[in-house]
């Protein structure tokens, strides 16, 4: 056993913090923009979020590279789960608002990021909530936010979409579709889940690659949303039923 930390020891320190312990030192808990029913631990400008998603002078190991879909990649990305986004928020005021939506029934949150969405349906009653979640750092933070709240999660820290969904009754997405890559396997997914008999609710500001013919509106709501501020960050974003693929009508010439 070594007696002393040697120069590479004292830079993993500094560039590799343990999640749990960054995240209640340096982040905020304070209630969601328009949702005050629920506080999340929130980036702010002082927080140095940056030391948990890249390590200065080191490449990314094979394993934790990724697209900038997901999320993360070879460039330092924003944290997503450190942000309430404007899908998320009224995804959770809607089912807040409307508890009969998720009470008694089995709920994933895809693609949950600080699990905003989900510790919603806790609130209003959901039988049981599944959060998947592929970023590393968010399920640590996830696991704070529902702690803070309150409410039990079930968090799979895995990437779903190529499979069959779990067995649940609401499958809710906020914010999953500003990336093409992201997209495209998001929207697959969701049509098995509607093949095996679940609703699908979809909330988005109406970002690049929303479904938007596969989509029936249900509410909308003006919130802020990331990286905006003031009057301009206030913008009317939607809640959605993720529906059915219509087939295409033939008619033939007369």
């Amino acid at each position: 056993m070594r007696d002393c930390l040697t120069a590479d020891d004292a830079a993993d320190a500094l560039f590799r913090p343990d999640p749990l312990t960054f995240i209640k030192a340096n982040m905020r808990i304070a209630p969601v923009p328009e949702l005050p029913e629920i506080r999340l631990y929130a980036a702010h400008p002082a927080s140095g979020l940056w030391r948990l998603t890249h390590q200065e002078g080191q490449a990314a190991e094979p394993e934790e590279e990724g697209t900038e879909a997901d999320g993360y990649g070879p460039e330092p990305q924003p944290p997503y789960w450190a942000y309430a986004w404007a899908g998320g928020a009224v995804l959770a005021r809607y089912i807040l608002d409307r508890p009969e939506t998720v009470a008694g029934l089995r709920v994933l949150d895809l693609g949950a990021g600080s699990g905003l969405v989900g510790i919603a349906a806790a609130k209003a009653g959901a039988s049981q909530v599944i959060a998947s979640e592929i970023d590393r750092n968010g399920i640590v933070a996830l696991g704070l936010n529902a702690v803070a709240n309150g409410v039990a999660i079930t968090v799979v820290g895995e990437d779903i979409t190529a499979g069959s969904p779990p067995p649940v009754d609401v499958v809710v997405a906020g914010d999953l579709f500003y990336g093409q890559d992201l997209a495209d396997r998001v929207i697959p997914f969701l049509d098995r889940c509607l093949a095996a008999g679940i609703n699908v609710l979809i909330g988005d500001p109406g970002r690049a690659y929303l479904p938007r013919s596969r989509l029936r509106l249900l509410a909308e709501y003006q919130v802020p949303d990331v990286g905006e501020v003031g009057d301009a960050a206030m913008k009317p974003s939607g809640v959605f039923s993720f529906e059915p693929e219509q087939p295409c009508e033939f008619r033939s010439s007369p």
